[in-house]
């Protein structure tokens, strides 16, 4: 199985529990003399097996992004580096917005607010950053597709 195929099933597996959960609480009362609309027993088995191979598939999925390198990282690191990237794109996106603000004055004696940093310089971090993002997760994805998940035997 390759990375990419686990990571898909990793997040079908979060899907399929939140659902069982859903169905659980709906079957697990019912007003007496009712049945009940799925048997919780036989969906408890199945929420169980959900959740032991969601384990299965984390560990593997975790042990095969601190093996694998590529460029010098390995995957937990370059997933690291993308992440930190995307916070710095949103905080400076933030930035951006509040520095390029004008505040308007009513009367001349009113106090004047100004940016201390141009917007357009705070702008070009959020590019590169944002370049940089695209960058690690185009080589995510492209390694994802190449690696065979490490699972234990």
């Amino acid at each position: 199985m390759k990375l990419a195929e686990a990571l898909q099933e990793r997040a079908d597996l979060n899907r399929k529990i939140e659902e069982l959960r859903r169905r659980l609480d709906h079957a697990l009362l019912v007003q007496e003399g009712e049945e009940p609309p799925e048997n919780p027993v036989e969906l408890l088995k199945e929420l169980e097996e959900a959740i032991a191979r969601l384990e299965y598939l984390m560990a593997a999925i975790n042990m095969t992004n601190c093996k694998t390198r590529v460029n010098g990282m390995t995957l937990t690191e370059i997933i690291a580096r993308k992440d930190t990237q995307l916070l710095r794109v949103s905080a400076y996106r933030d930035l951006v917005y509040s520095s390029g603000g004008s505040t308007e004055r009513a009367r001349g004696t009113e106090i004047k607010v100004k940016a201390l940093m141009k917007a357009s310089e705070l702008q070009k971090i959020v590019d590169q950053a944002a370049k940089e993002a695209r960058r690690l997760d185009n080589l995510l994805q492209e390694t994802n597709w190449k690696t065979k998940l490490i699972e234990k035997p």
